[in-house]
């Protein structure tokens, strides 16, 4: 059990390190492009009238291919910088590399701030945008 507990120890202190260590600049950039894409595509959801993304994805199975691979369209390339540059990270910084801290710091970077903001921009620019016609 306290081998466990060194290993989680250790995972927090190497994920929290990221924060100062080098390349760090990665951690605002990587969102901010998540965002612009999220903005992005909520905005075109509201001019299609398409409905909430991320509720969409929970509650309807039928849809939920057609809004991962329109989410893969925009975010897979930063998912995919995100997981190169903790890779560098990682051999420069720690001199090892661990593929669970790599996954998780891609998908906070680039999947959760474009999930978290698509379904809101949608929301806002529906209730924004000119009624009548």
């Amino acid at each position: 059990m306290e081998n466990i507990w060194n290993a989680l120890n250790r995972a927090v202190d190497e994920l929290l390190g990221r924060a100062s260590g080098p390349m760090h600049l990665r951690l605002l950039m990587q969102p901010a492009m998540a965002t612009f894409f999220a903005i992005r595509a909520g905005l075109r959801d509201a001019r299609e009238n398409q409905s909430p993304f991320l509720w969409t994805f929970l509650t309807a199975p039928g849809e939920r291919k057609r809004l991962a691979m329109s989410a893969w369209k925009d975010i897979g390339k930063i998912f995919v910088i995100a997981l190169l540059l903790d890779t560098v990270y990682q051999i420069i910084a720690l001199h090892h590399f661990r593929v669970l801290q790599t996954l998780l710091v891609a998908i906070v970077l680039a999947v959760l701030p474009y999930v978290l903001v698509r379904g809101p921009v949608a929301r806002i620019a529906r209730a924004t945008r000119p009624r009548g016609g």
